[in-house]
């Protein structure tokens, strides 16, 4: 069965490229590969792909900075991008979604899970990723941005800017760790003068307002809404 879904993967190991492609193609995608970031950059441009795996330790160009160059081009600026990699590290990972990952798989890897992380991700529409969407649904929440309104079990909740914002920001990305700096320059901009103790105030504030909202603290980073 073709899906016609194109998937390009980089990776400097060829058992890897080769047991990748062959399970893929298997389930009817349409794949590429190639060995480092500068060339998944050139083949990106010409296959048009509409998910990128990438490793981080590639040689030319690492799959983190790949990755940003990707997102920095408007053809790529929505395509769904995985990280398939040995870095297990919580820095490498917040690294990789800082830099506008989808998803973060560890190898060794297990074809029948991975590709059903493929199969999750392209059944999302690109378009959602937008930050400007105006109603986010997370589980049984609905986060209402046009209203600063957040419904859950038939009750409104209106909470100040920030803390709404907050949560707005985790449930566009669940599962993304957002650090504490990265937080501040997206919610309150880098010209305000405040510490990454005001971002740890506010999201006490969120949990005793609403505790249903999974806000999970990644000790040492920063803070991630888990999925559901």
């Amino acid at each position: 069965m073709q899906t016609g879904q194109k998937i390009l993967i980089a990776d400097d190991e060829p058992n890897i490229l080769e047991l990748l492609k062959y399970n893929l193609e298997t389930n009817g995608y349409v794949v590429r590969t190639c060995s480092n970031g500068k060339e998944a950059l050139e083949e990106a441009k010409e296959f048009a792909p509409d998910l990128i795996i990438l490793d981080i330790m590639m040689p030319e160009l690492d799959g983190i900075e790949t990755c940003r160059l990707l997102r920095q081009d408007e053809r790529f600026k929505y395509t769904f991008i995985i990280f398939l990699t040995a870095r297990s590290e919580e820095y490498s990972e917040v690294a990789a979604f800082d830099n506008g990952a989808d998803d973060y798989v560890v190898k060794p890897i297990k074809p029948r899970a991975l590709l059903s992380r493929v199969e999750s991700i392209l059944r999302r529409s690109p378009e959602s990723k937008s930050f400007s969407d105006d109603i986010v649904k997370h589980g049984d929440f609905t986060i209402n941005k046009s209203s600063y309104v957040i419904s859950f079990a038939g009750n409104d909740y209106s909470l100040p800017k920030k803390e709404f914002e907050l949560i707005y920001m985790f449930s566009k990305f669940p599962g993304k760790v957002f650090s504490r700096e990265s937080l501040l320059n997206k919610i309150w901009g880098a010209d305000v003068e405040v510490t990454p103790r005001t971002v740890d105030v506010h999201i006490r504030k969120i949990r005793e307002k609403l505790p249903q909202i999974p806000i999970k603290t990644i000790k040492g980073v920063g803070y991630k809404m888990e999925n559901q």
